[in-house]
């Protein structure tokens, strides 16, 4: 029902191998609140944006490059999100899906590793030593680079990434 106006992704460990592109909407519908959150109305989107599917194959080959022979992750705070909107634009716009079916979620993650409850995986509850510095400014690059570094501290912490 909704579009997907911007992508933004990362390498966990190499934060400046990035990907970021703006999308066409593929739909008039959106939520005041979170264009509001965006900063630019739905019709600059319209102005700007790339192609869906053009934005998606330039993504699966930005992952396949940057993952080189290794499996690409999918990693996000609320994953189940995030990959809701990832996935069916690779499905809808008919383009191989590099991730596969399946993502690493963050909140996920620290709830296992620290045993706290899932109130307690909201990002303003996370230790300090877990959120970055800079604020967040729901660009999707920007997201993903937070993000990123986020499950690179708690990947470490917890002995998963050395």
């Amino acid at each position: 029902m909704y579009s997907m106006l911007a992508l933004g992704a990362c390498v966990v460990t190499a934060r400046e191998e990035q990907y970021y592109v703006e999308l066409r909407p593929i739909s008039p519908a959106s939520v005041a609140a979170a264009m509001k959150v965006v900063g630019k109305p739905l019709e600059e989107f319209h102005r700007v944006g790339q192609d869906p599917a053009e934005a998606m194959t330039g993504f699966k080959s930005w992952v396949r490059r940057t993952s080189d022979k290794a499996k690409p992750v999918f990693v996000g705070f609320n994953t189940p999100f995030d990959w809701a909107f990832v996935n069916w634009y690779f499905a809808t716009f008919r383009v191989e899906n590099p991730f596969g079916i399946s993502g690493v979620d963050i909140k996920s993650f620290y709830m296992g590793m620290s045993g706290c409850s899932w109130e307690d995986t909201r990002s303003s509850r996370l230790p300090a030593k877990y959120r970055g510095n800079k604020p967040h400014t729901h660009n999707a690059l920007s997201d993903a680079i937070e993000q990123a570094e986020m499950f690179e501290l708690m990947a470490r912490d917890a002995g998963v990434i050395k």
